[in-house]
């Protein structure tokens, strides 16, 4: 497998859909804002060019032949972190869902705007590398390195996606106080509106990483009609 790193503009990123036409559009948008762009038109493809020259990012569809993006999506993730938008051509909250639930850091529902999907693929790729180096936040066992993007609970490291990561990292900042869904969403993923759900399933799967219960969560916590709350008090911090 080849790591490359690439500068903003020059970042490789990897382009699945079985539509010619679609991944020739996409292609052609991301090839003109300075990206370095592979195209597959299956999973066996995908997964054979991830490993020759790894991408910095993947735009993958979620209705592939054979092998569908959501499997796709896990291999990838099983060789090595890189951030994921996944595209769907059904408006279904379940696929949207069930794509944030694997592991994808975004979604663009079909037919969509060349342009929105450029956007969103600078905007994940500016949050997975700071622009300077920050300090480590620490509380309650947990330890976010942010200039390295490495977090720990207990000296273990967590395997978050960026998404958890940012979400991790921004409670850490703001301890005590509560968040709306609309408040983390604009915070965290740098939207002004989209599917509150988004929040919902990232928070969900954040808890199930760095909480001892899950089902009763001590961290980060609901506080009904209002949002949530990252609560460090009495936790060890």
């Amino acid at each position: 497998m080849e790591l490359q790193q690439h500068g903003r503009g020059g970042a490789r990123v990897l382009v699945v859909d079985d539509d010619p036409t679609v991944a020739e559009i996409v292609t052609g948008y991301l090839d003109r804002a300075g990206y370095v762009v592979d195209r597959a038109g299956d999973g066996p493809d995908a997964l054979a060019r991830a490993e020759a020259h790894w991408p910095d990012l993947v735009v993958l569809d979620l209705m592939l032949p054979g092998m569908d993006g959501l499997e796709v999506c896990r291999r990838i993730r099983g060789r090595g972190p890189v951030p994921v938008i996944m595209l769907t051509a059904r408006g279904d909250e379940d696929d949207r869902i069930l794509g944030l639930e694997v592991g994808a850091d975004d979604y663009v529902t079909k037919p969509f705007s060349p342009r929105e999907l450029v956007l969103r693929v600078e905007s994940v790729l500016r949050r997975t590398r700071p622009a300077q180096p920050s300090a480590t936040l620490r509380a309650a066992g947990l330890s976010v390195d942010q200039s390295a993007r490495r977090a720990l609970k207990d000296g273990t490291e967590l395997a978050l996606t960026i998404r958890e990561f940012d979400l991790l990292a921004f409670f850490l900042r703001h301890p005590g106080r509560v968040f709306s869904r609309e408040d983390l969403m604009r915070e965290v993923w740098g939207w002004d509106f989209g599917d509150l759900s988004t929040v919902t399933v990232h928070v969900r799967r954040l808890r199930g990483k760095v909480e001892d219960d899950p089902a009763r969560p001590r961290l980060i916590q609901t506080v009904w009609g209002v949002g949530y709350r990252f609560d460090a008090a009495d936790q060890g911090a």
